[in-house]
C-alpha cells in the first residue's frame, strides 16, 4: 500500500515525466529531493508512478496527448519496419499509452548476433552511441542511442534500441506482476493504431 509521501513523490514525478521527459527513476529521485526528504525514503512503485502519470495527463494534457502518441508509435512504427529483422518490439510509455512529445522511444531487438544491430546502422550511416543498461530480467544490456527526426513535432526524438540474445525473445511477452502484456510486436502495435483511427 502507497503511503501519503510516496502518492506525493509519485505526484510530482509524474510531473517531470509529462513536462520534462525524465525517465521514472531519475524523476523519483529528482521528486524526493524536491520536496526535500532524506536520500534513501522509500520511494513509490513504478506502477504507481505510472497510475499518477495518467492522471496528469488527463487533468493537463487531454487536448494534446493523444494526438502526440500517435505520431510516436507511427514513428516507433517506421523503426520497426527498418529494424524487422531483428524482431524489435515497443516498450515503455509508447507501448504503455502514456508518452508525450517529451518521450522517448524504447525498442528491443532480438539478434542472432548482438553486434549485427550495430553493424545494420553503420551500414545505414546512423550515427548512434552505446552504453549498458538493465535488461528485462535485470541482467546488463547494450542500448543503441540514436536521434530521428520527428517532422511532425519538428524536433528530433530519442530512439533507443535494447540488444537481447534471440533466445530471450521467447520470455519476452510473459505478463508483468499486474497482468499486462509489458511490450508489443509490429502486429500488436499495428492494432493500437488501429484502434487510435477507429
Amino acid at each position: 500500500m502507497i503511503n501519503k509521501t510516496q502518492q506525493e513523490i509519485a505526484a510530482l514525478a509524474a510531473q517531470l515525466i509529462v513536462e520534462e521527459g525524465l525517465e521514472y527513476g531519475p524523476a523519483k529521485r529528482r521528486a524526493a529531493k524536491m520536496m526535500g526528504l532524506r536520500a534513501h525514503v522509500a520511494l513509490p512503485g513504478n506502477y504507481d508512478v505510472e497510475a499518477a502519470v495518467r492522471g496528469y495527463i488527463a487533468v493537463f494534457c487531454a487536448d494534446t496527448q493523444p494526438a502526440e502518441l500517435l505520431e510516436l508509435r507511427k514513428l516507433a512504427l517506421s523503426w520497426m519496419d527498418r529494424l524487422a529483422i531483428f524482431r524489435p518490439h515497443l516498450v515503455g510509455a509508447v507501448w504503455h499509452g502514456t508518452a508525450t512529445r517529451r518521450s522517448d522511444i524504447y525498442l528491443q531487438l532480438f539478434c542472432d548476433d548482438c553486434k549485427s544491430a550495430e553493424i545494420a546502422l553503420i551500414d545505414r550511416e546512423i550515427r548512434y552511441q552505446v552504453s549498458r543498461v538493465a535488461g528485462f530480467r535485470g541482467e546488463a544490456v547494450d542500448a543503441l542511442s540514436i536521434r530521428s527526426p520527428c517532422p511532425q513535432f519538428q524536433e528530433e526524438i530519442g530512439v533507443h534500441l535494447m540488444i537481447y540474445d534471440f533466445d530471450d525473445v521467447r520470455g519476452a511477452l510473459k505478463p508483468d506482476a499486474h497482468g499486462r502484456v509489458p511490450r508489443g510486436d509490429k502486429k500488436a502495435l499495428l492494432r493500437l493504431l488501429g484502434e487510435a483511427s477507429s
